[in-house]
């Protein structure tokens, strides 16, 4: 009988310790979803696009342990008149200004700091686009008509079956998704809840099967294409993005802080918009696209990748914005004119004939207003044709 108390005890203590555990990761579970709930949050937004480690689960990216590359700065140059009222109307928290490979502009705002690593969004597609391109010349793809699924089989029977890479990387993959931020049941949304449980991006997209057109037939913005492409780099090269990232393109480049994705629960980065640098590095990464693909002497992404991707192919509806290989430009675009874009006002702007590279990170809850994005395409030009 006393043995058997003894078992009993310490079956007990076990179930005890196992429901402390289940209610310890049900309240991280329920704290990252409540961050997700109030992550645009006005009172919020600043913060957390400063601080997006302190609310997901993340994976480092290496930078390596090389020094930092230098970015020298210059003449600091006048910004346009336009240009205070814009950094207070579009809550823009940074903006660096190269002219020439040099700093002739940086200022922060709302409280943010030089040392905060900001989120990306969409930024970090471009990223994606620059580890085909590389990855393509390395014979790790066949081709860019190679379909998905021959690297990343987990989609198949998927709405991805059938997809080439050409088109997730031009958007026209055809599936039915709605990216409406503001619908709360929107394929988007769903998505984030996926990511804040800690739940698992592949199997999300894996498990899309609606289709809205067929492959390669219609273009249509579809951020899930890049996790779609994310996974077809892991499979052809055996390697999780973060360590892709880091050996071919951060570690190279000399950054000043080590970046980070947010990841899902399988420890898998969230490739079409989790990457969180200082504004200083994304500027580097810019400098390197605007200088077709190298830094400090060597050639880190082809340049024959950087001159394809950087110009229209897809095919966008007349007259609007255009897009490349995960490069976006405007309707009238010059030659060497094209930028990377986030949700609530992120970009890199290259303009090659000025030799400028414009950063701007913000917290711009009116991102979707009408000729926003527009009128943000002009001040990065009036800045740029300022220099």
């Amino acid at each position: 009988m006393r043995g058997l108390l003894k078992w009993a005890g310490r079956i007990a203590l076990a179930l005890v310790l196992a429901a402390a555990a289940v209610g310890l990761w049900k309240r991280e579970e329920i704290a990252r979803l409540m961050a997700v709930n109030s992550l645009f949050s006005e009172d919020r937004i600043v913060a957390n696009f400063s601080g997006m480690d302190r609310a997901f689960l993340t994976v480092p990216v290496p930078r390596g342990d090389g020094p930092v590359s230098e970015l020298a700065q210059g003449p600091e140059m006048e910004l346009p008149p336009a240009a205070a009222a814009w950094i207070e109307a579009r809550a823009v928290t940074s903006l660096l200004v190269l002219h020439r490979g040099r700093i002739v502009h940086e200022s922060y705002h709302r409280g943010t700091q030089a040392q905060d690593r900001r989120i990306s969004w969409s930024v970090a597609k471009s990223f994606v686009g620059l580890l085909v391109g590389i990855s393509l010349e390395r014979g790790e793809f066949g081709s860019l008509d190679d379909p998905v699924t021959r690297h990343a089989p987990a989609l198949t029977g998927s709405a991805y079956d059938g997809v080439t890479l050409r088109q997730l990387l031009q958007m026209t993959a055809g599936l039915e998704f709605d990216e409406d931020y503001l619908d709360y049941h929107s394929d988007i949304n769903r998505m984030g809840r996926v990511l804040a449980l800690g739940r698992s991006m592949d199997g999300f997209a894996a498990g899309l099967t609606a289709r809205a057109a067929p492959p390669g037939e219609r273009w249509k913005y579809v951020s899930i294409d890049t996790h779609a492409l994310a996974m077809a780099l892991r499979g052809a090269t055996g390697l999780p993005l973060p360590e892709l990232l880091s050996r071919r393109i951060i570690a190279p480049l000399g950054l000043e802080a080590q970046p980070y994705y947010l990841s899902d629960g399988e420890g898998v980065a969230f490739a079409l918009g989790g990457l969180n640098l200082t504004t200083r590095d994304y500027a580097r990464f810019g400098r390197m696209v605007a200088e077709m693909g190298r830094h400090d002497g060597r050639q880190i992404v082809p340049e024959a990748w950087i001159a394809a991707s950087t110009v229209p192919s897809a095919p966008t509806p007349e007259g609007g914005l255009r897009y490349g290989l995960h490069w976006w430009m405007p309707a009238d675009a010059r030659e060497g004119e094209f930028y990377a874009h986030g949700i609530y006002g992120q970009y890199i702007y290259v303009d090659r004939a000025r030799d400028a590279v414009i950063v701007v990170t913000s917290a711009d809850r009116g991102f979707r207003e009408p000729g926003v994005r527009t009128g943000n395409i002009e001040v990065l030009r009036s800045i740029a044709a300022a220099l």
